[in-house]
């Protein structure tokens, strides 16, 4: 498959069939995920892959899957055969931000305008999404609102954040989300050329 067909054919999937992926599979994924951009090459990201049913659950819980579920999805975080949880380290860009050919000239770390850790962690999240599509696979996206309890649960350091779940499985017919009758906005309302 092309990029744009890869591209193209990436969307939020909540259904997965009950197959497990080979672990080959999930690792060249997350392999690919880790080449994504880092500001300084400060590499602050970082991904926990869970495939224990009963660990499953217990993410899929702190994710809110009940409300997807009362909404008419399937249970797509707990049914998914693999979720990796991806990660991102403030502290890992101060650091590297620290050191010598980083600092500015007046030896003080750079005032950052951006949480450009945030954004790299975006970049890797897409990078297993499409990752995902290549391999035959489908993906979804769930947000944690408990942020503390995700951490006490898989064990995460007090300074990285968890940013969600991704279910990763074979696909199986799914609901779509009611968003996309909305439809995507024309390219004359997205692109600016010279300014805006």
């Amino acid at each position: 498959m092309d990029y744009e067909q890869i591209v193209r054919k990436r969307r939020m999937v909540r259904h997965f069939q009950d197959e497990p992926i080979p672990e080959a599979v999930l690792l060249r994924i997350l392999d690919l995920a880790r080449h994504g951009p880092s500001a300084g090459y400060s590499q602050g990201q970082d991904f926990i892959l869970v495939t224990d049913p009963a660990a499953r659950r217990a993410i899929a819980q702190q994710a809110g899957e009940e409300f997807y579920v009362q909404d008419g999805f399937h249970p797509f975080i707990s049914g998914a055969p693999a979720l990796i949880v991806p990660c991102t380290n403030e502290a890992a860009y101060h650091r590297r931000y620290r050191e010598a050919d980083k600092l500015r000239e007046d030896g003080s770390e750079i005032e950052w305008p951006v949480p450009y850790w945030f954004m790299d962690g975006g970049c890797a999240v897409m990078l297993v999404l499409l990752g995902a599509v290549n391999e035959g696979l489908a993906a979804g996206f769930a947000g944690v609102w408990d942020v503390e309890a995700l951490r006490r649960l898989l064990g995460i350091p007090a300074e990285v954040m968890p940013m969600g779940v991704i279910p990763l499985g074979y696909p199986a017919p799914d609901k779509r989300s009611q968003s996309l009758k909305r439809g995507r906005r024309p390219v004359e309302n997205s692109i600016h050329r010279g300014r805006w």
